[in-house]
């Protein structure tokens, strides 16, 4: 035990104090007497509200401050919207912050993290506010483009850490009815395809098929706009088919966000979650589940995408236009 928490390292000390931090909060009244909420439960409920009815963040902290005076003298209550984050960020899931190539060539990770210029375009990674001298000389502003990948593990894990998810992730074995009629994906030719194929992943239920889709929206509901936002979201056929498509189970795995659409180069954007995807499947994640009450190595497929023809194209470099526009059919698409 000594030496896991040792190879643990610094990441086992940051989750004690993480822990110890929320177990405090969860503990302390919001004022002396008060049985009803914890400062923790405060400050929850007051953020489930400002995202139902889509508070700025000015006008949540003139609420904080406003609560704060009415409320008995030495009570806990934040006085700011950022200091109300701050007692909730432990609970929040990581994300990554990777700076992107202006016209969408490459993430700067890997071999390109030391860069300062894209190797195939040549436009500056930073805002650059000078561009007289050397390339060491040269004045660095802010990432010209940053991109937010939030990692998929962490998220799967939660869902086996709640015992209710993790027993409904077995659904597709234990739960649903198996009379031989296709009501759903766990019913399909493919799926028990899969099962023969690799035994070895479909004996245990509780690794995971996936489906992923995609497309292009205007997140500002102006058809002028030529702004173009494309979320990446996975779901997780293990559940039945009333909570698969539920939004508490469906994950947004990225956002590419931008002026234009990102087209062929959608696969630079996509390359982390892929290879989060290919570690799932050829190696796994250890992972507890709490309705089991033990660790398993958690593997994962992606089964399916979901698109229209244009996204297709993008998301898998298949021509869907000309005389083999069908995937399908192929060459022997009817073009007349």
């Amino acid at each position: 035990m000594d030496d896991m928490i040792c190879d643990i390292g610094g990441e086992s000390v940051h989750q004690a104090h993480v822990f110890d931090s929320l177990k405090d909060d969860s503990l302390t009244e919001v004022y002396l007497g008060c049985s009803s909420f914890s400062r923790l439960s405060a400050v929850l409920r007051l953020f489930n509200m400002k995202a139902r009815n889509g508070w700025t963040d000015r006008s949540f902290t003139e609420l904080l401050e406003f609560l704060h005076e009415i409320l008995p003298q030495g009570n806990t209550l934040p006085t700011s919207h950022y200091e109300a984050k701050k007692i909730l960020c432990p609970m929040g899931l990581k994300y990554r912050k990777i700076h992107a190539c202006l016209n969408d060539y490459i993430l700067y990770r890997k071999e390109f993290e030391g860069l300062h210029k894209c190797p195939r375009c040549g436009v500056s990674r930073y805002k650059v506010k000078d561009d007289d001298g050397d390339e060491d000389d040269m004045k660095k502003g802010p990432p010209a483009k940053v991109w937010w990948y939030p990692p998929i593990m962490p998220r799967l894990k939660f869902f086996y850490a709640n015992v209710n998810d993790a027993k409904s992730l077995t659904w597709h074995a234990n739960g649903r009815r198996c009379d031989g009629l296709l009501r759903y994906a766990t019913d399909s030719p493919q799926w028990k395809k899969i099962d023969s194929l690799y035994p070895e992943f479909g004996s245990d239920s509780r690794n995971l098929i996936l489906g992923l889709a995609t497309d292009g929206m205007n997140p500002y509901d102006n058809l002028s706009s030529k702004h173009s936002s494309w979320p990446v979201l996975l779901f997780i056929y293990n559940f039945s088919y009333w909570l698969c498509m539920k939004r508490k189970y469906m994950m947004l795995s990225m956002m590419i966000s931008g002026a234009t659409q990102p087209e062929n180069d959608i696969d630079v954007y996509l390359c982390p979650l892929i290879e989060e995807l290919r570690l799932l499947w050829d190696e796994g994640v250890e992972v507890f589940d709490a309705h089991e009450k033990a660790n398993f190595n958690l593997r994962a497929m992606l089964f399916c995408t979901i698109n229209d023809f244009p996204a297709y194209e993008n998301l898998r470099g298949y021509s869907v236009k000309g005389h083999h526009a069908c995937p399908i059919c192929e060459k022997n698409t009817s073009y007349h």
